[in-house]
């Protein structure tokens, strides 16, 4: 049943495409590589700092908070509130310089200005709403695991993934907040007609000014149902007009496929698995039911998710590959599309060809050089109709 759930959850409506073999020099310059393979090198090792000082921090805390956890004396659940927020005051300052660190990475290669209270500022209301969600998954986690026993993970699963449908569901309402809606008339009329060709009409499409952070081009889709909202950063409006629908299109395409559903049973599918073996983990030390064993299990859910990573990226890569089919179909407007996509290379220095080990791991999206493969293809396709 999971492998039949997982096989239609990965199914999308792109056609078979050979998207490899493409040289990337006919369509960037020397210069140009050179510097998003410079830009990309630096994250890549921002990302590998990143997860070694958080897998050591977490080590650490095994080591010293775990035995001291047994000496608070608040009781289950009051300790496990203070580990709790113990842990993740600690992740978060542990992790606070690598992103300060790419701030000013984007700000030396001209991608943003170097605003770190702006920055903070940004980052403040996601952080909220991350440690709201942590602390109350540690006293679930806990509080189940002392009524139940070695079989939590079955009661816990679907409160949690209930929970996760519900922040997923309100997302939509809370990051679109703030936002505006598109002035320009002729943009708000390609809204309305590309919303039509998506078959998605209605749905919102929003403008967030993120001058203050980033000079970067992106957007993102949020919620699902009523609450399905389409984001655009303030950066998209300075394309012209054509590449400007292709990204609409594109996020437009995400909600029509019904990726966010999608990726809410991808997690229904995986957290079972996952809380499974942070019991097993924790057995022999006395299981979750014992606070001081918090430590030991977000060390391995954090391994848990490092080797998961691959897999997520490829689900992700295939979604995002629909969305842009979905895009071209609706524009229609192949040498747009290519404009966009060369364009993450160029401009928002996005690696047109990453390595291995960069784009099992790190690569959400299809690489620029396989999106502009696509949109060749997909011409192709239109020329031998």
């Amino acid at each position: 049943m999971w492998a039949v759930c997982a096989w239609l959850l990965a199914r999308t409506s792109v056609p078979a495409l050979h998207l490899s073999g493409l040289d990337e020099t006919r369509y960037f310059t020397a210069h140009e590589l050179a510097r998003a393979r410079s830009f990309s090198r630096g994250l890549d090792w921002m990302w590998v700092g990143g997860v070694v000082t958080e897998l050591g921090t977490l080590a650490a805390l095994v080591k010293v908070l775990g035995p001291r956890a047994r000496t608070i004396g608040l009781g289950r659940i009051g300790t496990a509130v203070i580990v709790g927020m113990v842990m993740l005051s600690t992740l978060w300052a542990a992790s606070l310089p690598f992103g300060v660190l790419a701030l000013w990475w984007q700000h030396h290669w001209g991608l943003g200005p170097f605003d770190v209270p702006a920055w903070l500022g940004e980052q403040w209301g996601s952080l909220v709403g991350e440690a709201a969600f942590g602390m109350a998954l540690i006293v679930l986690v806990v509080g189940f695991a002392g009524r139940f026993g070695r079989f939590w993970p079955v009661f816990v699963w679907p409160v949690l993934v209930a929970v996760t449908a519900l922040f997923a569901f309100t997302s939509g309402y809370l990051e679109s907040a703030g936002t505006t809606s598109v002035q320009d008339p002729q943009l708000r009329a390609d809204v309305v007609r590309l919303a039509r060709a998506e078959h998605v009409q209605g749905t919102p499409v929003r403008v967030d000014d993120v001058s203050s952070v980033t000079n970067q081009v992106n957007a993102f889709t949020v919620g699902f149902g009523p609450s399905a909202r389409v984001v655009l950063w303030n950066t998209v409006l300075r394309l012209p007009r054509r590449q400007i629908d292709v990204v609409i299109a594109h996020e437009l395409g995400h909600v029509r496929s019904r990726h966010i559903l999608k990726a809410l049973g991808w997690s229904a599918l995986l957290t079972l698995p996952c809380l499974v073996l942070l019991e097993l983990a924790t057995r022999r030390r006395g299981g979750l039911r014992d606070p001081a064993n918090l430590p030991l299990a977000l060390l391995v859910l954090v391994v848990i998710t490092l080797l998961a990573a691959p897999f997520e990226n490829v689900v992700s890569r295939r979604y995002e590959a629909e969305a842009d089919w979905r895009a071209l179909n609706a524009t229609r407007t192949p040498g747009a599309a290519q404009q966009v996509f060369e364009g993450f290379g160029r401009d928002s220095l996005e690696d047109p060809d990453p390595g291995l080990l960069d784009y099992l791991w790190l690569e959400s999206h299809p690489t620029p050089m396989q999106r502009v493969a696509m949109t060749r293809a997909w011409a192709a396709r239109q020329a031998g109709r």
